[in-house]
Order: structure tokens, then sequence, then C-alpha cells
């Protein structure tokens, strides 16, 4: 396992991130998404940490926050050491019935973080991310609630996710006015179906120095190698019930038959391809894996171990390139005389 540094900040995370959303098996999407208990969560777990991951992704809206407690009670049950574990979850959604128990308010961060805290049986978060955009709170308070809750000890870094770019730059000048905590990542969807982050935020990160740490790297299972113009149901995956993220089918299908017959000249899956490729991309700090079964982890694991040719990456590259769009096309057509 490689480690690379969050951002401009001088902590190692795995160059894989654990994702948690199949802990739990709530109501509604949660149901569809995974059905893991505790003992199944252990035994994930157990391999999680021993193959060298030592960055772990949750949320509080994981499953109605059963995902924050099964996780909670493996780092218990499992006797893993503390200090040497990345946590991360995420405030913004709603986790009650009361009118403020949603959203990016100072009233609702602190009382996010102190309920987490109390599920994941911890004294700390090492990484709190926005879990997407409160439209009807100022960015301004947003992020002088952070600064105050980094202060407050119980917070160690924040991170943004699924903001457009606009708002991560607006939150980062902000920040920089008043002397406060700034992001140090961003945690957005990106893999071979859904290059869309390309455009604007990778930009972004890089002016801003910020880790990029994709979710869903295969697309919510349909870049797993299960689905093809003949297969629109998988039986076993998530996506035959809840088809998330959006994706043109059309054009992945053709993306899977390019990364299916890499994956045979390699004898690995087409999930390992499409992988290994978001894991080699310029930004990309740690790509977010999810499981619910130990041969699932198994093969998304083995994707760390494959290389892929200049010549294979092309190949990818020329499949799954999105369409230029204005103002793209006339930069990069106005760049030209500059060198």
């Amino acid at each position: 396992m490689k480690y690379n540094f969050l951002g401009g900040t001088g902590l190692l995370v795995s160059e894989i991130c654990f994702g948690t959303m199949t802990f739990g098996g709530g109501q509604g999407i949660w149901s569809a998404i995974g059905q893991l208990k505790q003992d199944g969560v252990n035994e994930l777990m157990k391999t999680v940490v021993d193959s060298g991951i030592n960055f772990i992704d949750t949320a509080n809206v994981y499953s109605q926050g059963e995902s924050e407690i099964l996780l909670g009670q493996s780092i218990i049950d499992l006797g893993f050491n503390r200090e040497e574990l990345v946590i991360a979850t995420k405030v913004r959604g709603k986790m009650g019935d009361g009118i403020n128990s949603i959203g990016l308010s100072r009233f609702h961060i602190f009382n996010s973080v102190d309920a987490s805290l109390k599920r994941l049986q911890l004294n700390h978060i090492d990484v709190l991310y926005v879990h997407g955009v409160d439209k009807r709170t100022p960015i301004e308070e947003t992020m002088r609630a952070l600064n105050d809750i980094v202060l407050s000890g119980k917070v160690r870094y924040i991170a943004c996710c699924n903001w457009p770019a606009w708002m991560v730059m607006k939150a980062a000048g902000i920040a920089e006015k008043n002397g406060w905590n700034k992001f140090v990542g961003l945690q957005y969807y990106y893999s071979l179906a859904g290059r869309d982050i390309e455009r604007e935020v990778l930009p972004v990160a890089e002016d801003l120095n910020l880790g990029v740490m994709p979710w869903s790297p295969l697309a919510g299972g349909f870049l797993s190698g299960k689905y093809t113009r003949d297969t629109e149901k998988a039986g076993d995956s998530r996506r035959d019930t809840f088809d998330f993220p959006p994706v043109n089918k059309d054009k992945a299908y053709d993306i899977i038959d390019v990364i299916s017959e890499i994956g045979k000249q390699h004898n690995v899956s087409a999930a390992q391809v499409a992988l290994a490729w978001v894991r080699l991309q310029k930004g990309v700090t740690s790509t977010i894996i999810g499981a619910k079964n130990i041969n699932q982890l198994n093969d998304n694991l083995k994707s760390i171990e494959l290389e892929l040719s200049a010549n294979e990456l092309q190949k990818i590259d020329e499949v799954s390139a999105l369409t230029k769009e204005y103002p793209g096309w006339m930069v990069e057509r106005q760049a030209a005389d500059r060198g």
C-alpha cells in the first residue's frame, strides 16, 4: 500500500480509502446499498486494516447513523490502534425530525459532530466533510463554524464534498481573509463513466493544493464487469434497484468493452482496470472503495497492483473522454499562443 499526503497537510493517507456505505442496511436506498451487520463489518474491517489501508470513510446519513455505530464498534472489537487510523465522516444531511436537524448552519454542524462522535465512540474526527450544498446558509457561517469546530479539538481537518468549483474557491477566499482553517481535500464522484470534475473541480484542487478522494469509482457498480449490453440486470448489484449515479449507458458500454479486453490481457477483472485508471489520474490522493462481501473487497484491493501501459491508458482515455465544452475549448484554443 502506498501513502499520499492529504493536500497541503503533513497527514499521510493510504492510496485506497475504505468507504462504509454498505454498513447497516437502513430503509429506502440504504437497504439496496448494503445490509452488513457487525460480524460482516468486522470481517471486512480486519482485511482492510491488514491490507495497509488507514483511511476509513463514513457519513452520519449512511443508514441513518448505523454505519457510524458499526464502524466505531468494529474499531473496539478488533482492538485497532486509533492513532493509526484516519476516520472521516460528514455533515449536512437530515438526521432527525427537527427543523434544524439538517444543513450547514453553525447549530447543525456542532450538534451533528457531537452526535457522530457518540455513535463512533471516538473523541475526535480526523476529517469532517461538508456533504453537499446548503443554499440557505451563508458560506461565511459554515466556514466560521468549521473553523471553530476544529479549534474545539473535536475535528482535526475539514474538507468538502459535492460543491461546485466556484463555491470551493469562494470558501477558500473567505477562510484566507479571516485566518480560518481551510478545506484540505475534496470528495467527488469520479469514474471512467463520469469524468465531469476534470472541467473545473480538478483544476481548483490543483490550484489550492487540495487532496482529491473520488467516490463511486466504479459508477455504482456499473463498471464492475457485471453489466453489458446483453446484461442490464446483474442480479446481485445495487444498480439493479438503485440506478445511481447517473451514467450515459451507451457510452459506458463502450468503456466496458475496452476495460474488459484490457482486463483479460492482465487476467484481472474489469473493475480492477477501472479502479486502477482512477488511482493513476493526476491529483487523485485516495480512491474510495466499498464492498458488500470479502470477495468483492479482495478483488478491489488487487487493483493497486495493476499497472497500465501508456497505450492502454490512451485507449481508455479515448473511449471515456469528455466532450469539449465552452469556455474550456476556447481557453485551450487561446492558450496555444502562450506555449
